[in-house]
């Protein structure tokens, strides 16, 4: 068991990451000194995970006003690079607003930090009986600057001494949950299990699995929640077999001026990362996210508590709490 270096961090004079394309090859640390250097690390998904774009947009604006260049023009390019994740708009548009943007990025490391471990303890608390939980994607240490969001609940119950086993999808296409979450869970000596993401819902059929929870790149108004491609094949199997199924997200990942998913900018990845030696002719239909209709979710569990049906109104109260 080893303990990972920072997901992303400040070194006085560059936005220091961990690449994540390159793990579990290798643990590669970059250091990022340009605008430019930070919004190809977010297109190319050396930095990836909402919690950490939105810190390496906040952190890529504080390079931008160091170096003069235009703050409004160069926010604009940063939050173009990834349109899903409303982490990323949210981070910009404080370190813009700020009369510091590195002091208001510093802040925000420090605050998703914060935040991740509360919604790990509330998670902890609302799953006390889980033992076997299926997630997707990645969404603990490499994703957040914390514990994490929905690992942040394995996180919290491993560090309480509580049994717990991580079934951990494959998630194509970029395979982020085979080479990002199992590889953080066994470096961090949490029993992990992986499988393909097409044997979910078996693993679901087969009764031994406690609860479902996921990340978010954007939460509408209404609960609709956006997140890794095949997400919602998950809620719509979990709620055929009867499994609970959760969001585990901060709330600065809710857009209250999205009214429904349907909104919801959905990006779309090359069909080179799917084709596996098939032709360049064949087309490819690739995107990145999928949306999840809140009447699926069971709960989103935040820094502030468990917010459950009707999410509206839930979303309305802590968002003005």
């Amino acid at each position: 068991m080893s303990e990972l270096p920072p997901s992303i961090e400040w070194t006085g004079d560059a936005v220091r990451i961990i690449d994540q394309r390159r793990i579990p090859a290798t643990l590669e640390l970059r250091s990022l000194t340009t605008v430019e250097q930070v919004i190809d690390a977010i297109e190319t998904l050396a930095v990836r995970g909402a919690n950490v774009i939105g810190s390496a947009g906040a952190l890529g604006l504080a390079l931008g006003v160091r170096a003069g260049l235009d703050p409004r023009l160069t926010a604009d390019r940063l939050i173009a690079a990834r349109p899903t994740a409303v982490n990323l708009r949210v981070a910009v548009e404080r370190a813009l607003a700020a009369s510091d943007p590195l002091a208001e990025a510093l802040r925000l490391i420090d605050a998703d930090r914060d935040e991740c471990r509360r919604i790990g303890e509330f998670g902890r608390a609302e799953l006390a009986d889980a033992r076997r939980i299926l997630t997707h994607c990645n969404t603990g240490k490499l994703a957040t600057t914390g514990w994490g969001t929905a690992l942040g609940v394995v996180y919290a119950k491993h560090e309480a001494g509580e049994p717990v086993t991580v079934v951990a999808t494959e998630t194509r296409p970029l395979r982020q949950g085979a080479r990002l979450t199992a590889w953080e869970l066994a470096e961090s000596g949490i029993d992990v299990e992986l499988i393909v993401d097409s044997a979910a819902a078996a693993a679901l059929a087969t009764g031994t699995i406690d609860a479902v929870i996921v990340g978010a790149d954007r939460i509408a108004a209404n609960g609709d929640t956006a997140n890794k491609i095949g997400t919602r094949a998950l809620a719509i199997a979990a709620a055929h077999e009867g499994v609970p199924f959760y969001v585990a997200a901060t709330l600065n990942a809710i857009d209250v001026s999205t009214s429904t998913g349907a909104a919801i900018e959905i990006e779309q990845r090359s069909g080179d990362e799917v084709r596996d030696g098939v032709a360049a002719s064949v087309r490819v239909w690739n995107p990145a996210f999928d949306v999840t209709p809140a009447s699926l979710i069971t709960g989103i569990i935040t820094e502030a508590g468990i917010l459950r049906p009707p999410f509206a109104a839930a979303i309305a109260e802590a968002l003005n709490a």
